[in-house]
Parts: C-alpha cells; structure tokens; sequence
C-alpha cells in the first residue's frame, strides 16, 4: 500500500465551553471558554501528521481563512489543498464539555455545505494509498455528491476507503438505512459505540461487528475506556483496552484514534500494532483541551479534571 492518506472532511473553528457548574438558564454561569482549530476531518489529517503519515487534507473554508489555515496544517505536517468560499464562512463548532469530560455541540457548517467536485478533482488520488472520509461530508446533498463521485474513483483505481460516520445526532436525522446506502460497500469503517449501535440497531459488539462486516471489509469500533475492536463479518478478530488517564476534554479523541490507526496501517504495521496505535493516540488526545495535538504543547489544562478514561468519541 502506498504511504500517502487523502483526507477529506470538516473544517471547523471549535470553541470549547467548560462552565464551573449546570448552565443556569436565563441568568450567568461562569466559565472558562477557549478558540481552537477543529473539525473532524482537519482533526484525522493533524492526527495522521502527528503519527509521521504523508497527508494530504481536502476541504473548504471561508475565502478569508484560506491562507491562515493552510499555514496551520502545513506547520502540523498536512499538506492542505483547500478550496476558498466567497459566500459561506468557515465552520464553528460550539462544545459545552460537562466536569466528566463528555460534551455537547451546536454546529454551523458553514463553507463545509458548499464542498462540490470542483473542490475534489480526481487528481488528488495520485499517489494515494488510503483515503478517510469524514461521515459529516455525507449529511448534505452538494458534499455528499462530490465525495460519492471521489469514493468511486478510488475504487476504480484500487485505492482503499475509510469512513468515520462522525455523529449519532446527524444518522439519527438522516436515518441509518440512507447513510449506509450513500456510501455502498467500503474497505472500512471507524466508527464509536453509539454510531455502530445506530448503524445496526444493536447494542451488541459481536452482532455490531458482523452487520457492518456485511458492508466494510473491515469494522473498527471504538469503545472509550474498554478499548477499540477490530472485525468483520466472521466477528470480532482483535480488541485492546485502553489506559487509564485523566480526562480534560473528549472532543477528537475518535479522530486521533482513526489518525494513529491509518497511520500504521499505511505503514504495513499489524492489526494489533495499528489498534495499539489508535488507543494511545485516543489517550492523549482526551487529556488535552480542543481535537489537535498542537494543543498539547500550548495549553494548561483547565478546569476540573476527572480521573476517567477517553470517551467513545
């Protein structure tokens, strides 16, 4: 397999809400509230540059934020091919993180509902081994186009496919039966508890396992402080647990997962090695505020942290 994973995805511009306690509505609550790069896509493709893969991330902002992002990624290891929208700004994610470390989100796409072929030329498959589709691009027609015409060029031209379904909220709108019809059969699938409980109405992991393993080749569930397993059809194959650490803020911890996982699979590493590298990848992620690792150097961790361990997500 080739070296080089092709990202497509989410740009987001995350800020990040920890309250000192419940929101009180219709009066203050003090809190210590934080901007960060985000976006689960732009999160796998830094992941996946933190881990030493060649990548290359494909998306679109707002027209202004082109040059400053693409700086960034370059400075974390991603190669950025970026498409600038004249009408749409960037994306804004709003998480509100609860003192367990879980969080919620209010989400504006942004220039992410104006992604088009235009944006996805087939071009960006030379020399591409492996490409991860963030499951957001899906959830609108115009994206969700673009990035189907893309997946089948890959699968013309023998160049393995990921998808990380990305949010329960979202299938649970679209309805899971349309989400697995939009993407067709597929090398692989990274998805968390919930995303794979939605996706095959079962609660399960050996049942979970073998109901995607009808569609994705491989099944890679992520399972927050039990782990992650691997299988397919035949059921579950491989399973590691996760370390213990202490959680400050769980948002990106699926996307490092995915970036540590892809990274070694690309590197021709063994399954047990990728899940290995996957997890502790997820760990550090958690313990850290925003969804990149470049926070990691720059931030104090704030506010109160549990003594848990990563979260499904």
């Amino acid at each position: 397999m080739k070296s080089r994973v092709l990202v497509v995805g989410d740009v987001m511009t995350d800020i990040i809400v920890k309250p000192e306690g419940p929101i009180v509505m219709g009066s203050d609550r003090r809190a210590q509230i934080r901007t960060r790069p985000g976006g689960s896509g732009a999160n796998q493709a830094v992941w996946l540059g933190a881990a030493g893969a060649e990548v290359v991330f494909a998306a679109r902002v707002g027209a202004s934020d082109v040059d400053n992002l693409g700086r960034h990624f370059r400075e974390l290891g991603v190669t950025p091919a970026l498409s600038g929208d004249a009408d749409l700004p960037s994306g804004v994610l709003v998480t509100i993180v609860a003192p367990d470390g879980e969080r919620s989100f209010l989400t504006d796409r942004g220039a992410n509902l104006n992604l088009g072929a235009d944006d996805l030329p087939p071009a960006l498959l030379d020399g591409v081994g492996f490409v991860m589709v963030s499951g957001y691009s899906l959830f609108a027609p115009g994206p969700r186009t673009a990035v189907q015409a893309l997946m089948a060029q890959a699968r013309r031209r023998g160049i393995a496919s990921g998808i990380d379904p990305a949010s329960v909220g979202f299938l649970e709108d679209v309805g899971a039966q349309n989400f697995r019809d939009w993407i067709g059969p597929l090398d692989w699938i990274f998805a968390n508890e919930d995303e794979a409980k939605t996706l095959t109405g079962s609660g399960d992991l050996a049942t979970q396992m073998r109901v995607l393993g009808e569609q994705f080749e491989h099944v890679v569930i992520k399972r927050g402080r039990l782990g992650a397993a691997l299988g397919g059809r035949d059921g579950i194959s491989h399973q590691q647990a996760a370390p213990k650490v202490r959680v400050v803020d769980s948002t990106g911890a699926g996307d490092a997962f995915a970036g540590g996982f892809v990274a070694g699979l690309v590197r021709g590493a063994s399954m047990d090695q990728c899940l290995a590298a996957g997890i502790a990848q997820g760990a550090a992620a958690v313990q850290t505020i925003g969804g990149q690792p470049v926070q990691a150097a720059r931030d104090d961790q704030c506010g109160s942290c549990a003594s848990a361990t990563p979260s499904s997500q």
